[in-house]
């Protein structure tokens, strides 16, 4: 991680509560003129990039997308995610869970959601709703939701030992600008989809939830899996900032294209005399 990179700016400091605010442009572009020029480029850099991680298939990346509701998943995903060719995403939306997997332990059906090698996985929400929404609402005993942490360390260990890359992203939202995009959800007929009454039921626990995601993000940012706080207040400061996450990381990742299994010149040879 460089020196003066987005996820060193990012990241927060060990052990400590990030003092990072929703509204906050601390590195990067300060317009959304500069962010869209700047996307530009970092798109055809991650087109580049995520051909040859395909291309190779040795390695994955797995984008974990976590954040209060209008934060803004599904739009970082749309905007971000979509700087790459979709052959090579793997997206996850994470409801809430179904009898069958309640039968199983809380990483089961995570498991079955990983992307596989050569591909970009994105979860929208995943499995820190184990130790948010299950500790808000006391879906289970704390002693449950309190194990669930070093499960969770341990789980993302063997993903980075396995060959997965992990970036871990809380959309940091204040709830002013949440409030807005509320209302904005309920004056246009096309977003009335968007809406769900229940949305205003975790709104009312927002102190309980800031003091989940707070303890989330200081007991589960390791080195092999860090955590990163994106104020997502300004939509365009917040897809701009995922994709350089992305772009910082497959850069450091390198992917390689493979090795032809064939005499390069010969083929060459044999297509040119075709008639």
């Amino acid at each position: 991680m460089g020196k003066g990179s987005v996820r060193e700016a990012l990241r927060p400091k060990r052990g400590k509560k990030s003092g990072i605010k929703p509204g906050d442009l601390p590195v990067g572009p300060t317009s959304k003129s500069n962010a869209a020029k700047q996307l530009v480029t970092t798109a055809e850099r991650l087109d580049s990039l995520q051909e040859a991680l395909y291309a190779g298939a040795s390695a994955s990346v797995l984008l974990v997308l976590q954040g209060m509701d209008t934060s803004g998943k599904g739009g970082t995903i749309r905007h971000a995610c979509g700087l790459v060719n979709p052959q090579g995403l793997k997206i996850h939306s994470f409801k809430k869970p179904t009898r069958a997997e309640l039968r199983h332990d809380f990483l089961w059906r995570v498991r079955k959601a990983l992307p596989t090698p050569g591909m970009i996985g994105v979860f929208d929400r995943s499995h820190y709703e184990d130790v948010l929404i299950a500790r808000v609402d006391s879906l289970v005993p704390q002693d449950v939701w309190e194990e669930r942490y070093a499960l969770i360390n341990a789980f993302e260990q063997e993903l980075v030992d396995s060959g997965v890359t992990i970036i871990k992203c809380f959309l940091h939202i204040s709830p002013e600008e949440q409030r807005k995009r509320l209302i904005a959800r309920l004056e246009r007929p096309q977003k009335h989809w968007k809406y769900n009454p229940a949305d205003l039921d975790a709104r009312s626990k927002w102190d309980d939830y800031q003091a989940a995601y707070s303890e989330a993000l200081t007991r589960c940012d390791t080195d092999a899996a860090p955590w990163y706080v994106v104020p997502s207040d300004h939509k365009w400061y917040r897809n701009w900032a995922v994709s350089q996450l992305l772009l910082e990381t497959l850069e450091e990742m390198d992917p390689q294209y493979p090795e032809p299994g064939f005499d390069v010149a010969q083929e060459l040879k044999r297509v040119k005399a075709l008639s």
